[in-house]
């Protein structure tokens, strides 16, 4: 394991708590619907604001989330688990209480694997988990349209959520952030939540410390609330653990506390003082029997969850021959591993490499580009194994086949064939031609030739560039370089 970083002689320490917000269609414990965007106070239920004479009722697809959770990360996934009331004051959870797990949680342990570097300074590391739990999601306060007041907004309440504790095993923003996506990834790929961080689907909370080195105890920690992005997430830690040693080195205490971060300064602020483990109150919830499990049930789960990022990971590099950080990045989402798939799939296995190679750089650079999911990309997993059968086969070069992509992306064919076709972008392989370009270029240009025969390199690479411009750019590359390198050795 490679040695953390340190900071001005200090060690960061991090452990993450992350509220995943379970796709199901009603809410934990009632049938009042978890649908985003419904005018406030519109999916409001008695059961989720715990009106007199009302009963929570356990939802079955939240439980079975919380097993899909526990499998995918090598959990132990408790038979019995108790749920608990979590009692504290917000503005937004009416009742005074939140529904969630303490002493039993559901998932138990567990572990994520995080790729950090790229190429030869790839490395991997482990973090891992104390335990996910059930929970109901609280309100929401608005602040925007009230001038000085606040409104309260009670349709998220109840929402099912799971969080995920980890320990605190990460040391530096990047290791957090790997996390962040690696767990965003899993929880999209297993289609327990959607993933959107801007609509609070996938929160995370970051628990921050520092300690000089060689210290053995942590130093006190600062919880960072609420970031819903990895770029918010990066650079509010970094802002933090700045904060934490200048605090330090200036001789005062850490106090630990609650922060939120602000994107517009780029700074961490004090939202209120915690007191760790008295900072809530729990006892179990009398109206909740014990959530029971059977090992049936987890079978049935299990048998039904689809290959995992690690599993695909492994099969691409041992199958497709593709190096570990190829895999990584290509089964960073579903979507992007289905689309990759597909590409291998129509332009052979033989191609994967080339197929990689087009889908993170040129269709992802594209995509970014205009702002687009790859759901919406022009240029479809058939037509892009279509160009790269083309590239392979040595119909098109590989700066001819970017032209082709552009024209695809543009619906100015419906394959890479008919755009080949009609725009006349088929290579010359004919060595014959090649060799008369050849010749005109060496006859025209005696200067390159004689600097070349000097010694100079430069020039040879001007001869090529004058050889692909009198061909339009459609000379087979190779042969060029081949047949130039003949007649200017002879």
């Amino acid at each position: 394991m490679s040695v953390p970083p340190l900071i001005q002689g200090y060690e960061v320490v991090i452990g993450f708590e992350t509220h995943t917000q379970l796709q199901t269609r009603s809410k934990i414990f009632s049938r009042a619907s978890t649908a985003f965007g419904a005018a406030p106070n519109t999916q409001a239920c008695a059961v989720d604001i715990a009106l007199p004479g009302t009963l929570p009722v356990m939802n079955r697809e939240a439980v079975q989330c919380a097993i899909k959770l526990g499998l995918a990360l090598g959990s132990t996934i408790a038979p019995r688990s108790i749920f608990a009331r979590k009692n504290y004051f917000y503005p937004d959870l009416p009742k005074g209480y939140q529904i969630s797990q303490y002493e039993l949680p559901v998932v138990i342990g567990g572990k994520v694997t995080i790729q950090l570097g790229q190429g030869d300074s790839l490395t991997e590391k482990t973090i891992n988990l104390t335990r996910a739990h059930l929970e109901e999601d609280a309100g929401k306060s608005l602040h925007e349209d009230f001038h000085g007041k606040s409104g309260i907004d009670l349709n998220r309440a109840g929402t099912p959520l799971l969080e995920i504790v980890t320990e605190p095993d990460m040391r530096s923003s990047a290791e957090a952030v790997a996390y962040a996506k690696a767990l965003h990834a899993l929880v999209r790929w297993i289609g327990i939540c959607d993933g959107n961080m801007q609509e609070g689907s996938f929160r995370c909370d970051a628990n921050v410390s520092v300690r000089p080195k060689g210290q053995a105890e942590f130093g006190t920690r600062r919880e960072i609330k609420n970031l819903n992005s990895f770029r918010f997430l990066k650079e509010a830690i970094d802002f933090e653990v700045q904060w934490q040693i200048n605090e330090i080195e200036e001789g005062r205490k850490i106090q630990q506390a609650t922060v939120l971060f602000d994107p517009d300064t780029g700074e961490t602020r004090m939202m209120r003082s915690k007191e760790d483990a008295h900072d809530y109150r729990y006892f179990p919830d009398p109206d909740l029997l014990p959530l029971l499990i059977s090992a049936d049930w987890i079978a049935r789960v299990k048998g039904e969850l689809p290959e995992l990022p690690g599993q695909m990971r492994e099969r691409f590099i041992n199958d497709l021959g593709l190096s570990a950080y190829d895999a990584t990045t290509l089964t960073a989402s579903p979507e992007m591993a289905a689309f990759f798939e597909s590409t291998v799939t129509g332009a052979g296995k033989a191609n994967a490499k080339p197929c990689a190679n087009w889908v993170m750089v040129d269709l992802a650079a594209r995509l970014n580009k205009e702002g687009r999911e790859l759901a919406d990309s022009p240029v479809s997993a058939g037509q892009l194994a279509g160009l790269i059968l083309r590239i392979a086969d040595n119909t098109i070069s590989n700066n001819i086949a970017k032209k082709v992509f552009e024209a695809l992306w543009n619906g100015e064919g419906a394959s890479a064939d008919e755009v080949i076709e009609k725009q006349g972008l088929k290579q010359i392989t004919d060595s014959g031609a090649i060799e008369a370009l050849v010749d005109e270029v060496l006859a025209a240009n005696a200067g390159n030739v004689a600097e070349f025969r000097a010694g100079k390199e430069k020039a040879f690479n001007a001869l090529v560039g004058q050889v692909m411009k009198a061909a339009k750019g459609k000379a087979n590359p190779q042969q060029v370089n081949d047949l130039l390198r003949k007649k200017l050795a002879g």
